[in-house]
């Protein structure tokens, strides 16, 4: 039996040791990663300030350029629509105007045809039912 505690106690030994082992290796890789994290990071921030920082610069400065000229276009939209608006109703009372107009110097052309076509008409009339009688 003495010999038997001695194989476990051996084996009970290595497997202490191996677990110090991963400990040791894990605590290693942990403080690897942690490194690596940090020089990362480094690397990041720094190309943040040198390439990334000066192009949302520009980007922002090209924004602002397309809000402003966003906002003249459609401030020019809105008196353009206006001018036709405008036009449009100058239009519409001119055609009202003439329209008007016309009727009233056709009103007396057409009133005197209509009245001469009548007296054509009844001179006709008379003719014919004075030749009829006789």
């Amino acid at each position: 039996m003495n010999g038997e505690l001695a194989t476990t106690n051996l084996l009970l030994g290595v497997m202490a040791a191996v677990s110090v082992l991963e400990a040791l290796l894990l605590i290693g890789v942990g403080a690897g990663c942690f490194m690596v994290y940090r020089r990362v990071m480094t690397l990041v921030e720094g190309l943040e300030t040198r390439q990334i920082a000066p192009a949302m610069v520009r980007v922002n400065g090209i924004l602002d350029d397309v809000k402003v000229v966003t906002t003249k276009v459609k401030e020019e939209t809105e008196r353009v629509d206006e001018a036709i608006r405008t036009t449009l109703h100058r239009v519409d009372d001119t055609a009202d105007r003439v329209r008007s107009n016309v009727r009233m110097k056709t009103s007396r052309v057409v009133g005197f045809v209509r009245g001469l076509r009548v007296a054509i008409e009844s001179m006709l009339h008379s003719r014919d039912v004075s030749e009829m009688r006789t």
